[in-house]
């Protein structure tokens, strides 16, 4: 069990990069209700700085972040060989983002996030 949410350590593990305190614990909250496991970063950076990359079963950032980007995160750990499934969050993508976005094989989530579209979208990442 993971100590912080007795959820089962066979759960998916998930990669949660957003910098809006609100919206990470509302995000949080939501997933771990869903019975996932999260790691959870305020920015990129925490979480490119790691040296060991955890294994997650899945990716969820926010495009707009404080220095690194979400696309620019991603980038970087698809460089070091992190191939899970991607999400990004995000408010009406520029067609940059959605081109730069399709490049990686990251699926675009736009804001707001009402109901379980977030928890949806990661079942169908998941399950694929």
């Amino acid at each position: 069990m993971d100590p912080e949410s007795d959820t089962p350590l066979s759960a998916p593990l998930i990669l949660l990069v957003e910098d809006d305190g609100s919206v990470r614990k509302a995000l949080t909250f939501a997933l771990r209700i869903e019975g996932y496991r999260l790691e959870v970063h305020e920015s990129a950076e925490t979480l490119l700085r790691q040296e060991i990359l955890p294994a997650a079963d899945c990716l969820v950032f926010d495009l707009n972040l404080p220095g690194a980007s979400g696309l620019e995160a991603l980038r970087a750990l698809r460089a070091r060989g992190l191939t899970c499934p991607a999400l990004l969050i995000t408010t009406q993508p520029k067609p940059l983002v959605r081109e730069t976005a399709a490049e990686l094989g990251v699926r675009i989530l736009e804001k707001p996030l009402l109901g379980d579209v977030l928890p949806a979208a990661i079942r169908d990442l998941l399950s694929n």
